[in-house]
């Protein structure tokens, strides 16, 4: 009991490609590593090892061409296919997907990848690279997705809404983020030629629709529970659209958790507690050194080895030169100044 109110979230894995292994357990996965492992599937380094037994090594040369990462608040877990690969959660806290990103611009500045990092419900939106010319219709402010749920090819024709109302701002709040979903796979599969290239995309994408849902509704109503089944579905049929148009070579994952624990709450502590002092070193051990200090190490290492062994070379061979046959003295003279 007390695990499971620990690791109450959910990490799960919708879809992957075959180079990227993630293995069947239970293993938590710290709330504040799953952007390293997000970077580690796409073939990038992260400063800190990550010792999680769920994401096995695979295939070095052939990394995926897309990550998505979609974020539901409001639920510790989803009745999502048994196809997938679910682990617990333990200590969610809020996190973003900046370093991938940055890594991404680092490496393939000069190929412009798709970069797009979205929360409908804040009106938050983050496009770099070819996705401001991709994406650039997309409805990102709230009125504008009110708008476009009214249009004729919303998904308001195709979902079946059971007991989710049209006339309520709550209700429609959740569809917007299901037809922001359906848009950028549709406008995707209008430039097909992006999947394509050999610059990896990111997609982040965070969702508060359900959450809303629950704290109007209720999380055992039966709108709360209809909600929920679209968004199985919805989030279903998104990773299998963006699973394709990658030709099965993008990672699709879904973080859902029920509230994001503050990163605060261990700074609270009593009056005693905060009068003891403590030493920082008391064992006194040896500071960790940084990740690059193996590298460093070779790099002068083997240099005042070379260096040595350049100094033995040439002095030796200074040191048997014949000054008549070798040097270039006696070689650019002529007999005569030679023999006086």
């Amino acid at each position: 009991c007390l695990f499971l109110g620990v690791c109450g979230d959910e990490f799960s894995v919708l879809r992957s490609p075959q180079s990227v292994v993630f293995r069947d357990g239970s293993w938590p996965i710290p709330g504040e590593r799953i952007p390293d492992v997000a970077a580690l599937s796409m073939g990038f380094s992260v400063e800190d090892d990550l010792s999680w037994p769920g994401l096995a090594v695979g295939d070095l040369f052939h990394r995926p061409r897309a990550t998505v990462l979609v974020t539901v608040k409001g639920v510790d877990k989803l009745a999502l296919p048994v196809k997938g690969i679910s682990y617990p959660i333990e200590n969610a806290v809020p996190f973003s997907l900046d370093s991938v990103a940055n890594a991404i611009h680092t490496l393939f500045s000069e190929e412009t990848p798709v970069v797009l990092q979205l929360a409908p419900s804040e009106e938050r939106v983050y496009m770099v690279g070819k996705a401001n010319s991709v994406f650039e219709d997309l409805s990102v402010t709230l009125r504008q997705l009110r708008n476009r749920l009214f249009q004729d090819n919303s998904i308001l024709s195709s979902l079946p809404l059971n007991s989710l109302s049209r006339n309520n701002e709550v209700d429609l709040l959740f569809l917007s983020e299901l037809q922001v979903l359906h848009d950028i796979a549709s406008l995707l599969s209008r430039h097909k030629h992006l999947a394509k290239d050999h610059s990896p995309d990111l997609y982040s994408l965070e969702l508060a629709g359900l959450e809303e849902v629950g704290k109007r509704y209720g999380e055992d109503s039966q709108q709360f529970k209809d909600a929920s089944q679209i968004l199985v579905d919805s989030l279903q049929k998104f990773a299998d659209e963006m699973f394709n148009l990658y030709s099965g070579n993008a990672v699709v994952e879904v973080v859902a958790v029920k509230a994001f624990n503050s990163p605060l709450m261990r700074k609270t502590r009593s009056i005693l507690q905060s009068s003891e002092s403590k030493k920082e070193n008391p064992y006194n051990l040896a500071y960790p050194y940084n990740y690059n200090y193996s590298v460093i190490f070779n790099i002068i290492l083997w240099m005042m080895i070379g260096l040595a062994l350049a100094v033995i070379v040439i002095s030796y061979n200074l040191w048997n030169m014949d000054p008549g046959y070798d040097s270039i003295i006696y070689r650019m003279t002529n007999q005569k100044i030679r023999m006086d």
